[in-house]
């Protein structure tokens, strides 16, 4: 069943190698989506107690954020299942279902689509205005699914995502929160639900835009993402004894987002993703085998050359020619292939460059002797490629951009320019803006070869703007943020070599939607060796190894056992130098060397790879961390930290921990430490059925690769 819908007597249903989706209508007159699964597997609802296929509310039409939600009071369940068509394109399966209101003359169309082989659904939903009157929505969903199994026996995983202190997952019953009320005796369904939302213009400060249910001795994972670029909002409630998941992106009730439609307008939801699995780190594969067939194609995803930037406890935004040009010698020394110059570049001001930022003109004042571009043509000559650090969407209240820039190509409130932490917004939906910020990267790219731009976004717009046209605040964010991607790819367009690093205070902005247009993604500013390695270790759930930047910043003062633990945490995402390289003794830049030449042999294999947990996902405050990848028909490697204590998870005994590695049991593996490559730091060794792992210091870090035979 590949690429076509198979029409049954009570509905019909779609899928191919990989997933499995079934429809059905209910009593009510809707569509219901009653079966996702891996072919084969459990998981059909009876139509009752599924849900609509699209759940949507309107001003005059009732609201199914007020009450209970699915009650009938909803918008979505007016819509009758009209048409349906189904094809394949590009490695991908397609299905578009047409649902319509003829009271008023509302056509939506669920837009689900999987890559072909791989156990994930993508959906999405346009609306059409086929009526006489306008329509103010106040919600729709991107993906609804019940007759889920019981709260009682499902688990939800969910992770906070704080300032440095990014991806971390933790897990309790859902029953804990969606409380049982005796739906028998009560008769309605229980108005208890989990619900979990995003803020601002930073779409992932508070939460991932991600959740996952497993299910309680069986191991069935549905795995989420939505992939909005502003607001998003995920529900799980109770419904006929059973559980339901609801995937939007802003709503009115949560962002100030409602749009209008003029009949023969039509607006499309952000999308949403759902994989399946046999546990969590199946889940996450194939999610992380959608991640890559849903992204922009680009050379960077397999070639993950070395980065060097100059920030992080480094120049930290004080960048002068005096202070690079040591620092760029001893990162080409050190194997760097691309040197990115971090925030300071343009920084001429006496009174500090926070709110005077926009115009992004080299600083005389830094650069004395040739200027920035003989900055540039050092890194060039020692066989880097140059790059800088670029806030593009901000402008600073002092700046002459400020002035220059007409009034509507800023967020504003009810007329009124915004101003947050002295800075205004661009709006990139205004030709102005887009204009300012073509010339700016063009300047950049174009004129001085430039080849690598780290993106950067420091200031948080809520819940949005008011320009021309638009409804509600919400709804203007989301204009601007989906402009702001578009820019994005018509840059990559012209200059299809330019790399981009996406970065919004580290891991702020670290969503589906604009990971799948930029090559990288920063995980964290965390300036702490030691507390970093939580946020590594699971950065893999939200970015694939590939696009996962992680900062590696080694210092001459500190002792061996430390450098290399800084530097091991980074070989398993995209390395990201940084540290006075410039100022340490041969033997510690050559434990540098080492390491980057070790990534530089596996990096081909993680571009493939998907991650695994032999300990489970990491705790902030864990003592001993594990990270895996696996290559398909490939090797395996596991980095595993030790921060201090002792074992932890698994069979542990002082300073020996055991992991489990369900893949590989049973086989004959070969153990290779591949860092640090100094006698003593550790060892790994196979029992046959797991890794025996010993760090007699702390911090330690062993990097183990893992080759099976028969």
């Amino acid at each position: 069943m590949t690429g076509t819908a198979d029409a049954t007597r009570n509905g019909f249903s779609w899928g191919h190698s990989g997933l499995e989706a079934g429809f059905a209508t209910a009593s009510d007159g809707t569509l219901r989506l009653v079966r996702l699964a891996v072919p084969d597997g459990a998981g059909s609802a009876d139509p009752e107690s599924a849900l609509p296929l699209v759940e949507l509310t309107a001003l005059g039409h009732g609201s199914g954020w007020s009450g209970p939600r699915f009650t009938g009071t909803a918008f979505g369940t007016r819509l009758r299942h009209r048409d349906h068509r189904s094809g394949t394109r590009g490695g991908w399966d397609w299905l578009t279902v047409e649902l319509h209101d003829p009271a008023t003359g509302l056509t939506a169309f669920a837009e689900l689509s999987s890559p072909t082989g791989v156990p994930v659904l993508r959906s999405r939903v346009r609306l059409r205005n086929d009526g006489t009157e306008a329509l103010v929505v106040q919600s729709v969903s991107s993906l609804l699914l019940g007759g889920l199994p019981s709260p009682d026996t499902l688990d939800v995983h969910r992770a906070r995502n704080d300032w440095l202190a990014e991806c971390r997952w933790y897990t309790e019953p859902l029953r804990d929160t969606v409380a049982d009320i005796n739906v028998d005796a009560h008769q309605h369904d229980s108005r208890a639900a989990l619900v979990l939302a995003g803020r601002g213009s930073w779409p992932t400060d508070g939460h991932l835009a991600m959740g996952a249910l497993t299910e309680r001795g069986g191991g069935r994972t549905w795995l989420w993402q939505v992939e909005s670029p502003a607001g998003w909002r995920w529900d799980l409630g109770e419904r006929a004894h059973g559980t339901y998941l609801a995937l939007n992106g802003p709503t009115d009730a949560e962002h100030q987002w409602r749009v209008r439609l003029a009949p023969g307008e039509e607006f499309t939801t952000v999308p949403a993703a759902l994989a399946l699995g046999d546990g969590f780190d199946a889940a996450l594969g194939a999610l992380t085998s959608y991640r890559r067939a849903v992204r922009r194609p680009h050379p960077d995803h397999t070639a993950l050359p070395v980065v060097f930037n100059d920030y992080m406890n480094t120049l930290m935004g004080d960048p002068t020619t005096e202070k690079l040009l040591p620092l760029i010698d001893a990162a080409a020394e050190a194997g760097a292939e691309y040197f990115c110059i971090d925030s300071g570049w343009y920084d001429d001001d006496t009174q500090g460059w926070w709110d005077a930022v926009g115009e992004w003109l080299p600083s005389s004042r830094r650069f004395p002797d040739g200027g920035l571009a003989a900055v540039l043509d050092r890194i060039r000559e020692r066989g880097m490629v140059p790059g800088l650090w670029l806030e593009p969407e901000v402008v600073g209240v002092r700046s002459p951009v400020a002035a220059a820039l007409p009034p509507e190509a800023f967020f504003q409130r009810d007329g009124v320019r915004i101003a947050e932490q002295g800075r205004h917004q661009l709006d990139l939906r205004h030709p102005a803006a887009r204009a300012h910020l073509d010339k700016t990267v063009d300047r950049i790219v174009g004129d001085w070869g430039v080849g690598y731009l780290k993106l950067d976004y420091n200031i948080v717009v809520d819940p949005g703007t008011g320009a021309a046209g638009d409804l509600a605040p919400g709804a203007g964010l989301l204009g601007h943020a989906h402009a702001y991607l578009d820019w994005l790819s018509e840059v990559l367009d012209r200059h299809p070599g330019l790399v981009i690093e996406n970065c919004a205070s580290g891991g702020m902005r670290m969503d589906g939607a604009t990971l799948a247009v930029t090559q990288l993604q920063s995980t964290s500013d965390q300036q702490d060796p030691l507390r970093y390695p939580p946020i590594a270790a699971a950065a893999p759930t939200a970015v694939p190894p590939e696009q996962s930047a992680v900062w590696a910043y080694p210092q001459p003062e500190f002792d061996d056992d430390l450098i290399t633990f800084t530097l091991g945490g980074a070989l398993l995402g995209r390395i990201h130098l940084s540290g006075h390289l410039n100022r340490m003794s041969e033997h510690q830049l050559g434990l540098v060397r080492d390491a980057v030449g070790t990534y530089k042999t596996i990096r081909g294999d993680l571009a493939q790879a998907v991650p695994f947990w032999p300990l489970g996902l990491p705790g902030w405050t864990d003592e001993w961390l594990a990270l895996g990848m696996r290559v398909p028909g490939g090797p395996s490697y596991v980095s595993v930290w030790r921060r201090g204590g002792e074992a932890e998870g698994g069979t542990s005994r002082g300073t020996e921990l055991r992991l489990r590695m369900g893949h590989l049991a049973g086989r004959e593996v070969r153990t290779e430490i591949l860092h640090p490559s100094a006698m003593g730091a550790g060892s790994a060794v196979w029992d046959g059925d797991g890794l025996r792992v010993s760090l007699p210091r702390a911090p330690g870090v062993l990097l183990v690769r893992l080759a099976s035979g028969a």
